[in-house]
């Protein structure tokens, strides 16, 4: 089965340098769990790292054995089984089961650029394939804000990917199941797989909301814990699904706390001069809004109805002299599930794209080592 979790990592330097390069897949490929403080080697005395660099990698026309191996790296043959295995879901190993005795394990094309261009095709198709699964499940409209503009910088972009197989009984839901394919459960769903669990019931939230949904929002709606709802929505975000933007539908309350603020603050003359009353507003406008903060009967439904002329750009230009912020809230990546999808599969592109070229330095840096 396909299975394979990706980390996007930033391109390694020129140097070619073949254990940062071997290093460089590892860590992309999640091919080894970190645990506890970095070592002096960063990890290149590893098992994984060894058996890469000198057998698969190094050795790319040989077929290996568990057997062989083991003596190769002085370790025992059971405990490759699990390395072993997690290459060949990834697609980068292959084995075969002729003849009797040991499966032989070699890398798939016969060297790691093919290996790789392997790894991409079946990656980019299994994603394509079961994105389609959002499509049963999606009820957002496509409502743009008063104002778009582009999300945070996101998380480093993690995505798990899995081979489509039959759900099993009385364990979660197809979406759930989907979820922890994608990685949206964390490395270790546990009761999260369950069908009404915190994160499966925020992820339909997402898919089900025009608006974005702050933190605050979320919390109240799910009652969860606030700091676990971040790490979850974060999560989302790593996948590239789900973005945070800034909340322009939110805008008319945002300068509402805003001007009533600076206005106890700092008085009628800030507001004129410096908080751009003057520089966006008609008198007529100016006088209204003060008259209205004097009295202290200025609401978000009175600021509406005195700034309906004035365009919600503006209006962000005036919500920044005023020194407010506007909050921020996560929606779905997309208007559609195929924006969505594209979304995913750009970014992916990207991790894969650098892939490919790592393989072609580590191929050309091998071969150079082996020249006298």
């Amino acid at each position: 089965m396909f299975s394979l979790r990706l980390v996007e990592q930033p391109l390694p330097s020129l140097d070619r340098d073949v254990d940062g390069l071997v290093a460089w897949l590892i860590e992309t490929l999640c091919l080894v769990r970190k645990r506890g403080e970095a070592t002096a080697d960063q990890g290149r005395a590893g098992v994984v790292h060894r058996m890469l660099r000198d057998q698969f990698f190094g050795q790319p026309d040989v077929a290996w054995d568990a057997q062989m191996l083991a003596d190769e790296l002085a370790q025992m043959p059971a405990a490759l089984n699990h390395h072993l295995s997690r290459m060949v879901e990834t697609g980068l190993v292959g084995y075969t089961n002729e003849g009797k005795g040991w499966r032989k394990y070699y890398l798939r094309g016969g060297s790691l650029p093919n290996a790789v261009a392997h790894l991409q095709q079946h990656a980019t198709l299994v994603l394509l394939q079961r994105m389609a699964l959002l499509e049963t499940h999606w009820e957002r409209e496509p409502s743009p804000l008063p104002v778009e503009l582009p999300q945070e910088e996101s998380p480093p972009f993690t995505l798990g990917l899995v081979d489509h197989r039959p759900v099993p009984e009385n364990e979660g839901s197809v979406l759930s199941h989907w979820m922890n394919d994608f990685g949206l459960l964390g490395e270790r769903p546990g009761k999260e797989l369950a069908a009404d669990s915190l994160t499966v019931q925020l992820f339909t939230t997402l898919l089900q909301r025009d608006a974005p949904l702050s933190l605050d929002e979320a919390v109240e709606l799910l009652d969860g814990p606030k700091a676990r709802v971040g790490r979850i929505l974060d999560r989302f975000r790593a996948t590239g699904m789900v973005e945070r933007v800034p909340r322009t539908d939110r805008l008319s309350t945002a300068l509402w706390t805003a001007m009533t603020t600076q206005y106890q603050r700092r008085g009628e003359d800030w507001l004129l001069k410096k908080g751009g009353f003057q520089r966006l507003l008609t008198n007529e406008q100016q006088g209204s809004l003060l008259k209205a903060l004097k009295g202290n009967v200025l609401t978000v439904d009175v600021l509406n109805e005195h700034l309906a002329s004035v365009e919600a750009r503006e209006q962000m230009l005036l919500l920044n002299l005023l020194g407010g912020r506007l909050p921020m809230g996560y929606r779905m990546a997309g208007p559609t599930p195929a924006a969505v999808k594209r979304m995913v599969q750009d970014r992916l592109d990207r991790v894969l794209r650098r892939m490919v070229r790592v393989a072609g330095l580590l191929d050309e840096a091998l071969a150079n080592q082996e020249q006298p």
